[in-house]
């Protein structure tokens, strides 16, 4: 395994430290989505975070990837308002993964750099969200390989209740609501149906940008959940989820862009994304009497993606998008043996593609991916966790995946022409972990291998879109999967009023598609295809510590250490070049305070969040000149204050103010600055 010489002094400095920490009064004590068995949080030997619904609402997250920015290892790259995309320990688009309700929200169209599609999910229907990094491919497959997040969608009480949440901020413009109503219809029957909306408006930045026009949106949501209780040991659950995104701008790309530190501006007139989801799953949970298993998971799942992006050029009017429908099928069995507790199942997820795009009216081959196309995934996968002895365990699983590619409409980039292009590939991985419970209740060490596989998805494959500043990409055939092996050591402590953790990383990548330009010039674009050029790692620290000297104060304070590189071909030359991973993220710390009032139920917390200069850039990175500033996006320091006060139970009220020193900063690679100065109030009333 390689270590930089920075890594391995940074190593050496943890094992001095003897240090890492994560609090135990911060995170609710058990989580699902590591094993896909319940299990407790300070003894699990995957680095994870979970987020109830208290500390979701009193955050105030405009967005869900804007939930994860506080966790060591992720940065939250935004291109516009309505597009924001983590970068967990270095991977984005389709190289993390996120579910609902156990289903995958990525599909075969997923991009490989920074997307909207997360934005997708309302945070204000979620009852809580679970994060654990570096995971591999074995408990949920292809994509997970920066990290999983899972968003657990609210559930029906079981009495009769409502509640509305209101939310107003300066800086976006915006309103943001949400109206949730209860209502029990049997001893065994409850539903809950929760609606709300979403008005965003030009984007004040800090004291010098000022206004970034033509940056705002609209945003409709509609769920419904119903609860079935057969027994005490059954249960149904029928599901539907609505998100609709109206005139979403990419406004880096136009000319109503404003320069910061020396980016360019875009030459578009208008590039505009319209987005809508619906996820329909009905699930079956039973615990089982019988010997070969305790419990036994059901769920069918339908799933629709639709897109269009309206493009005004001086030359030409674009209109493109895509229909994916995908259905998914999961069946899951969990017990107990003389060797220890285990899952063993078995996913299927069957994408349809239909993909269109119009260019001055005249229809073409294919949109943004391939026309007429379809994508199966098919998993089977086994996991047992065995007590070596009464402190240590060890956790062993593996799955087998197969993919199966097929587009029928797919523009010839040399001849023009339709053609198709597909594929098939398979792999079989493992993992393994090793945990110690050292002191009991108080040290936890932990460390692992995991494997993973990603065979090339459909835009791998057949993309014909614009992708950074002045490039355009062009199908690739003829790609094969990317393999990434992860490996891991952890330390949690708690004791008394103090809690630490710490993990320390390294990924090996083996043939990660990447893009490499082509030298030919399309539509006054630059040309970049795909290849499997890229070998190469990513490796870092993440530490959290949070000590409470008593029941009113509370201190935290975080640190991410990052570095990564891998091979590519920066030109058209065909010589191949080991440079910076895209989009590295920087050297970044937070510290925060809080402080509460048992008596009235009031809390008020600062946060000061720091990054320095980004600038261990890719050739891609120095190219991409309307997101990333020449010789890379500055450092900065953004200090946050909020405060929540409970008027009573069925009342809260949320202040706060982002950003108090009205700085100019932007999150690396991301198309707008993040506000200026921003209040902030929320309203949260249930009835």
């Amino acid at each position: 395994m390689r270590f930089s010489a920075n890594f391995t002094y940074l190593f050496i400095v943890l094992i001095r430290l003897n240090l890492h920490m994560h609090g135990a009064d911060e995170l609710p004590p058990r989580i699902v989505t590591a094993s896909r068995q319940e299990s407790v949080l300070f003894k699990t030997p995957w680095t994870a975070d979970t987020f109830p619904e208290e500390k979701l609402l009193q955050k105030q997250y405009r967005t869900l990837p804007q939930a994860l920015r506080e966790i060591p290892g992720i940065m939250v790259q935004e291109t516009s308002m309505g597009q924001g995309s983590p970068y967990i320990r270095g991977f984005t688009g389709f190289r993390n993964l996120m579910l609902i309700d156990g289903i995958r929200l990525n599909n075969s169209v997923f991009r490989s750099g920074p997307n909207q599609y997360w934005n997708t999910v309302d945070p204000l229907g979620i009852g809580r969200m679970e994060v654990v990094k570096s995971t591999g491919s074995v408990p949920y497959g292809p994509d997970s390989i920066g990290g999983t997040v899972q968003v657990f969608t609210r559930n029906p009480g079981s009495s009769p209740k409502q509640r509305a949440y209101l939310r107003a901020s300066s800086a976006h413009r915006s309103f943001l609501g949400r109206l949730e109503i209860t209502q029990v219809i049997s001893d065994q029957t409850s539903v809950l149906l929760g609606g709300g909306g979403k008005t965003y408006g030009d984007l004040e930045g800090g004291r010098d940008l000022g206004r970034q026009t033509e940056t705002g949106y609209e945003e409709q949501n509609f769920d419904i959940k119903i609860v079935h209780e057969f027994s005490e040991d059954g249960q149904l659950t029928l599901f539907h989820q609505h998100l609709r995104q109206n005139n979403v701008p990419r406004t880096h790309k136009t000319i109503h862009a404003k320069s910061f530190a020396g980016t360019s501006l875009g030459k578009e007139l208008r590039r505009e994304l319209d987005q809508d989801r619906n996820l329909t799953y009905l699930q079956y949970n039973r615990d089982l009497d019988a010997e070969f298993a305790d419990s036994l998971f059901l769920s069918v799942s339908w799933q629709e993606q639709n897109e269009v992006r309206d493009r005004l050029k001086t030359s030409s009017a674009e209109l493109q998008g895509f229909d994916v429908g995908t259905i998914g099928l999961i069946m899951q069995l969990d017990g107990t043996s003389s060797y220890g507790a285990w899952t063993a199942g078995m996913d299927y997820y069957g994408d349809d593609v239909d993909s269109f795009k119009t260019k001055n009216g005249i229809a073409e081959i294919q949109g943004p991916v391939g026309d007429d196309a379809t994508y199966d995934l098919f998993g089977a996968y086994a996991n047992i966790e065995s007590e070596l002895n009464e402190n240590t365990n060890l956790t062993i699983g593996g799955r087998y995946t197969s993919a199966d590619a097929q587009a029928n409409r797919v523009e010839d980039p040399l001849t023009g022409n339709a053609t198709s292009i597909s594929g098939e590939w398979d792999a079989v991985v493992g993992s393994i972990r090793l945990s110690r419970e050292i002191l009991e209740e108080s040290v936890f060490l932990f460390g692992g291998i995991a494997q993973g596989f990603r065979a090339p998805n459909l835009s791998d494959l057949t993309r014909l879109d614009s992708a950074r500043t002045d490039e355009i990409e062009t199908p690739s055939p003829n790609l094969k999967p990317e393999h990434f092996l992860t490996h891991e050591l952890g330390l949690r402590y708690r004791k008394d009023k103090f809690s630490f953790s710490a993990s320390l990383f390294h990924t090996k990548i083996k043939d990660m598609i990447v893009r490499t330009p082509t030298g030919a010039i399309i539509e006054e674009e630059n040309e970049v295809t795909k290849v499997n050029s890229g070998n190469g790692f990513t490796e870092g620290i993440e530490l959290l510590a949070r000590y409470q000297p008593d029941n009113q104060w509370q201190i935290w304070a975080n640190l991410s250490w990052l570095d990564g590189e891998v091979d590519t071909y920066p030109t058209s030359i065909t010589t191949k070049v080991r440079e910076p991973i895209d989009r590295l993220m920087p050297l970044t710390w937070q510290f925060g305070t809080r402080w509460t009032c048992e008596t009235f139920d009031f809390h008020i917390e600062g946060l000061l969040r720091v990054a320095q200069k980004a600038d261990k850039l890719s050739t891609r990175d120095t190219s991409d000149t309307s997101r990333i500033p020449p010789g890379g996006t500055p450092g900065y320091e953004a200090f946050d204050v909020r405060g929540s006060w409970k008027m009573d139970e069925t009342t809260e009220i949320t202040l706060a103010i982002e950003n108090i020193f009205d700085e100019d900063y932007r999150i690396h690679g991301s198309g707008t600055n993040m506000p200026g100065r921003n209040f902030i109030f929320a309203l949260n009333k249930s009835f």
